[in-house]
């Protein structure tokens, strides 16, 4: 919680009493603290970047700092795999298979990554629309991971993740980042990329894992960001 609504409103462009009007229909992340709102900053980039709050936030398109080792999201979905017939008939289930396929370095606790993710989904779901989520960590650096991964996993049967938009998830993109500068550029460059046409049909046949990654590629290839 380091945010006030000021600066909250600062980082999104956007009034205070925007700001405060978001709260009052509780379509906002925000937190009732000692009688003040405060708000997450990277559960507000997410929640700002997932529903195209404002102009696309550039600077999560590129690393958040010069001395930020460039971030591919083709090389990190290449890291974390592209899985098919992932199991589950509820949201919980389909995450602990999901888990199961996770390239994560030796040493890292499955069970507990488990249930940060489904404490994460319990807070807010990461169902971004037309049948795909964004499942992640809430805070990034809470477990040593030590490289950051994309991991692509259809799914057998369509399972309700309370999306927005109401529909049920068979698409989700695991998101693994060793911190919040790498989760916010992966999170926000996904997302974008997500709405091109291309990469929105390969991912609805599904298509084949080179056919994915080199889709995926151009698209990124083409932002020039």
């Amino acid at each position: 919680m380091n945010l006030s609504v000021k600066e909250a409103a600062r980082l999104l462009s956007v009034s205070e009493k925007t700001i405060y009007r978001w709260i009052q229909k509780e379509v906002i992340p925000a937190y009732r603290i000692h009688e003040q709102y405060r708000f997450n900053r990277a559960e507000l980039m997410e929640w700002a970047t997932s529903r195209r709050v404002g102009a696309t936030p550039e600077s999560l398109l590129s690393p958040v700092t010069p001395a930020s080792p460039q971030i591919s999201l083709g090389a990190a979905l290449e890291a974390g795999g592209i899985f098919y017939r992932i199991s589950g008939s509820s949201r919980d289930k389909v995450l602990a298979d999901i888990v199961t396929h996770l390239r994560l370095a030796d040493g890292i606790d499955r069970d507990k990554l488990l249930k940060l993710l489904i404490v994460r989904e319990n807070l807010c779901s990461t169902g971004i629309g037309n049948g795909i989520a964004l499942p992640h960590l809430r805070n990034p650096g809470i477990l040593p991971i030590s490289r950051a991964t994309v991991t692509l996993c259809f799914l057998e049967n369509k399972v309700d993740f309370h999306a927005l938009d109401g529909l049920p998830v068979d698409t989700l993109f695991t998101i693994m980042a060793p911190d919040l500068p790498a989760h916010l550029f992966l999170y926000a460059r996904l997302n974008y990329l997500l709405q091109r046409p291309s990469l929105r049909r390969v991912l609805a046949i599904p298509g084949g894992r080179e056919e994915i990654l080199t889709t995926l590629r151009t698209e990124e290839a083409a932002l020039r960001i």
